[in-house]
């Protein structure tokens, strides 16, 4: 895989193709079902942790005033759900090593 900084889905599905030669019409639906699987995850149970690689979590943000940086007029921000992300131990130690290279 090319190294990108942003990584889309069909990236992802020419990945699996190139490896496995897998249709790409398969690779995507392979794609796309992960993703389903995390995003069914965090509305059933709210977090869903991936073995070696991470945990996704949806956490609640309350109200706040935010500024707007151009006008710096005040707005209220509402309170939302955002997901957030804690990598692995393994995958930290793993771009730890690479940066010590």
């Amino acid at each position: 895989m090319n190294l990108k900084k942003n990584i889309s889905r069909d990236n992802i599905a020419d990945t699996i193709n190139k490896e496995f030669g897998f249709s790409r019409k398969e690779c995507l639906e392979i794609v796309n079902d992960i993703f389903d699987l995390i995003i069914e995850g965090l509305e059933i149970n709210g977090f869903v942790k991936i073995h070696n690689f991470g945990t996704f979590k949806m956490k609640k943000k309350g109200s706040r005033v935010g500024r707007n940086p151009k006008t710096k007029q005040e707005v209220i921000i509402q309170d939302r759900l955002v997901i957030t992300f804690k990598a692995s131990k393994k995958i930290i130690d793993f771009i730890n090593s690479k940066n010590n290279e």
